[in-house]
Protein backbone atom coordinates (compact mmCIF):
# COMPACT_ATOMS: atom_id res chain seq x y z
CA UNK A 1 0.00 0.00 0.00
CA UNK A 2 0.92 3.45 -0.67
CA UNK A 3 2.76 5.13 2.54
CA UNK A 4 0.63 8.56 2.00
CA UNK A 5 -2.74 6.20 2.40
CA UNK A 6 -0.96 4.77 5.46
CA UNK A 7 -0.56 7.76 6.71
CA UNK A 8 -4.02 9.13 6.17
CA UNK A 9 -5.63 6.00 7.47
CA UNK A 10 -3.35 6.32 10.84
CA UNK A 11 -4.22 10.16 10.88
CA UNK A 12 -8.10 9.01 10.47
CA UNK A 13 -7.98 6.64 13.47
CA UNK A 14 -5.43 8.79 15.51
CA UNK A 15 -7.94 11.63 15.47
CA UNK A 16 -11.28 9.28 16.07
CA UNK A 17 -9.74 7.58 18.97
CA UNK A 18 -8.81 10.70 20.69
CA UNK A 19 -12.23 12.59 19.94
CA UNK A 20 -14.08 9.84 20.91
CA UNK A 21 -11.60 9.05 24.26
CA UNK A 22 -12.42 12.96 25.39
CA UNK A 23 -15.88 12.19 24.21
CA UNK A 24 -16.25 8.89 26.57
CA UNK A 25 -14.76 10.40 29.60
CA UNK A 26 -16.69 13.92 29.20
CA UNK A 27 -20.17 12.95 28.40
CA UNK A 28 -22.83 13.47 30.70
CA UNK A 29 -25.30 10.29 30.33
CA UNK A 30 -23.42 7.00 30.92
CA UNK A 31 -24.80 5.20 28.28
CA UNK A 32 -23.23 7.78 25.32
CA UNK A 33 -20.38 7.70 27.64
CA UNK A 34 -20.63 3.74 26.98
CA UNK A 35 -20.87 4.02 23.26
CA UNK A 36 -18.67 6.26 23.27
CA UNK A 37 -15.63 3.86 24.57
CA UNK A 38 -17.06 1.02 22.23
CA UNK A 39 -16.54 3.44 19.67
CA UNK A 40 -13.20 3.73 21.11
CA UNK A 41 -12.49 0.16 21.40
CA UNK A 42 -13.27 -0.16 17.59
CA UNK A 43 -10.68 2.12 16.56
CA UNK A 44 -7.83 0.43 18.40
CA UNK A 45 -9.24 -2.65 16.97
CA UNK A 46 -8.48 -0.70 13.49
CA UNK A 47 -5.10 -0.27 14.74
CA UNK A 48 -4.79 -4.08 15.15
CA UNK A 49 -5.97 -4.41 11.36
CA UNK A 50 -3.62 -1.32 10.43
CA UNK A 51 -0.68 -3.56 11.88
CA UNK A 52 -1.90 -6.72 10.40
CA UNK A 53 -2.59 -8.46 13.67
CA UNK A 54 -5.86 -9.79 12.41
CA UNK A 55 -6.48 -12.27 15.26
CA UNK A 56 -5.83 -9.28 18.01
CA UNK A 57 -8.50 -7.08 16.18
CA UNK A 58 -10.81 -10.03 16.09
CA UNK A 59 -10.02 -10.69 19.70
CA UNK A 60 -10.38 -6.64 20.41
CA UNK A 61 -13.99 -6.71 19.25
CA UNK A 62 -14.94 -9.85 20.74
CA UNK A 63 -13.80 -9.85 23.80
CA UNK A 64 -13.57 -6.05 24.77
CA UNK A 65 -16.31 -4.24 22.48
CA UNK A 66 -18.51 -7.50 22.84
CA UNK A 67 -17.67 -8.10 26.19
CA UNK A 68 -16.82 -5.58 28.43
CA UNK A 69 -18.99 -2.49 26.43
CA UNK A 70 -21.83 -4.97 27.16
CA UNK A 71 -21.04 -5.55 31.16
CA UNK A 72 -20.39 -1.57 31.33
CA UNK A 73 -23.80 -1.52 29.85
CA UNK A 74 -25.64 -3.90 32.18
CA UNK A 75 -24.19 -2.63 34.90
CA UNK A 76 -25.58 1.10 34.23
CA UNK A 77 -28.78 -0.07 33.56
CA UNK A 78 -28.81 -1.93 36.88
CA UNK A 79 -27.72 0.86 39.01
CA UNK A 80 -29.34 3.94 37.62
CA UNK A 81 -32.72 5.17 37.08
CA UNK A 82 -33.56 6.64 33.76
CA UNK A 83 -32.88 10.06 33.20
CA UNK A 84 -29.92 10.07 35.52
CA UNK A 85 -26.78 12.16 34.85
CA UNK A 86 -23.58 12.87 36.20
CA UNK A 87 -22.48 15.51 38.58
CA UNK A 88 -20.65 18.47 37.29
CA UNK A 89 -17.35 18.21 38.71
CA UNK A 90 -15.25 20.84 40.72
CA UNK A 91 -12.76 22.76 38.90
CA UNK A 92 -9.87 20.93 41.22
CA UNK A 93 -11.13 17.67 39.55
CA UNK A 94 -10.26 18.84 36.33
CA UNK A 95 -7.15 20.70 37.18
CA UNK A 96 -5.51 17.25 38.57
CA UNK A 97 -7.28 15.51 35.49
CA UNK A 98 -5.25 18.19 32.90
CA UNK A 99 -2.05 17.35 35.10
CA UNK A 100 -2.44 13.86 34.80
CA UNK A 101 -3.17 13.52 31.16
CA UNK A 102 0.11 15.68 30.80
CA UNK A 103 2.39 13.84 32.72
CA UNK A 104 1.10 10.75 30.87
CA UNK A 105 1.65 12.40 27.53
CA UNK A 106 5.12 13.22 29.06
CA UNK A 107 6.23 9.87 30.02
CA UNK A 108 4.88 8.47 26.49
CA UNK A 109 6.92 11.47 24.87
CA UNK A 110 10.02 10.43 26.58
CA UNK A 111 9.54 6.73 26.07
CA UNK A 112 8.82 7.65 21.94
CA UNK A 113 12.40 9.87 21.89
CA UNK A 114 14.29 7.26 24.02
CA UNK A 115 13.21 4.18 21.80
CA UNK A 116 15.06 3.39 18.61
CA UNK A 117 12.53 2.28 15.88
CA UNK A 118 13.79 -0.08 13.08
CA UNK A 119 11.67 -0.28 9.95
CA UNK A 120 14.24 -2.01 7.85
CA UNK A 121 14.39 -5.37 6.94
CA UNK A 122 11.33 -6.41 9.13
CA UNK A 123 8.72 -7.82 6.89
CA UNK A 124 5.58 -7.37 9.16
CA UNK A 125 6.38 -3.56 9.21
CA UNK A 126 6.16 -3.39 5.80
CA UNK A 127 2.54 -5.69 6.02
CA UNK A 128 4.03 -8.30 3.68
CA UNK A 129 3.82 -10.92 6.52
CA UNK A 130 1.67 -11.80 9.24
CA UNK A 131 2.59 -13.02 12.76
CA UNK A 132 1.64 -16.77 13.26
CA UNK A 133 -1.58 -17.75 15.42
CA UNK A 134 1.00 -20.33 17.55
CA UNK A 135 3.75 -17.49 18.25
CA UNK A 136 0.24 -15.16 19.41
CA UNK A 137 -1.16 -18.10 21.36
CA UNK A 138 2.48 -19.25 23.15
CA UNK A 139 2.79 -15.62 24.43
CA UNK A 140 -0.74 -15.30 25.45
CA UNK A 141 -0.56 -18.49 27.81
CA UNK A 142 2.80 -19.09 28.49
CA UNK A 143 4.49 -18.44 31.51
CA UNK A 144 7.87 -17.50 30.58
CA UNK A 145 9.45 -14.01 30.99
CA UNK A 146 7.38 -12.25 28.12
CA UNK A 147 4.60 -14.33 27.90
CA UNK A 148 1.19 -13.12 29.88
CA UNK A 149 -0.69 -16.16 31.23
CA UNK A 150 -0.77 -14.25 34.86
CA UNK A 151 -2.08 -10.93 33.67
CA UNK A 152 -4.37 -12.65 31.27
CA UNK A 153 -6.04 -14.41 34.47
CA UNK A 154 -5.80 -11.61 36.29
CA UNK A 155 -8.11 -9.54 34.43
CA UNK A 156 -10.49 -12.59 33.77
CA UNK A 157 -10.62 -11.94 37.98
CA UNK A 158 -11.27 -8.27 37.50
CA UNK A 159 -14.20 -8.78 35.23
CA UNK A 160 -15.68 -11.19 37.83
CA UNK A 161 -15.58 -8.92 40.66
CA UNK A 162 -16.82 -6.33 38.67
CA UNK A 163 -20.13 -9.04 37.58
CA UNK A 164 -20.67 -10.12 40.87
CA UNK A 165 -20.36 -6.14 41.73
CA UNK A 166 -22.36 -5.09 39.65
CA UNK A 167 -24.92 -7.83 40.95
CA UNK A 168 -24.78 -6.87 44.39
CA UNK A 169 -25.56 -3.20 43.95
CA UNK A 170 -28.70 -4.33 41.89
CA UNK A 171 -29.96 -6.55 44.50
CA UNK A 172 -29.94 -3.72 47.16
CA UNK A 173 -32.62 -1.92 45.52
Amino acid sequence: MDPIINLIIFACLGTASLLLSVLAVSSKSLLRAATYLLLVLICTAGFYLFLNYHFLAAVQISVYAGGVVVLFVFAIFLTSNKGDRLQKHQTKKYVMGALAALGGIAVTAFAVWKHQFVYGGNATMEGDQEINMKVIGAALMGTEKYQYLMPFEILSILLLAAIVGGILIARKR
